[in-house]
């Protein structure tokens, strides 16, 4: 898929078409994340550093999770 570039004051800007848009599940004022890849730059509305703290997360339940058990009683 081709996109354009456009000048606006200082800055340039891409424009998304509605389809793509639509199955990122972003609409106007969302935040989406950019990612620099071997391969180039990775677009997505999900943030990187989120997925690596819920990993985390997933890793400390796992460990703790008797503790926690008991702590929700």
């Amino acid at each position: 898929m081709d996109l354009n570039i456009n000048k606006q004051e200082n800055s340039l800007s891409v424009i998304i078409p509605k389809e793509m848009a639509t199955s990122m599940s972003v609409d106007d004022g969302d935040t989406i994340f950019v990612t620099k890849t071997p391969l180039g730059y990775k677009i997505s509305a999900d943030d990187p550093s989120f997925a690596k703290k819920i990993e985390a997360a997933r890793r400390g339940m796992k460990k703790y999770r008797n503790a926690l058990i008991e702590l929700a009683k």
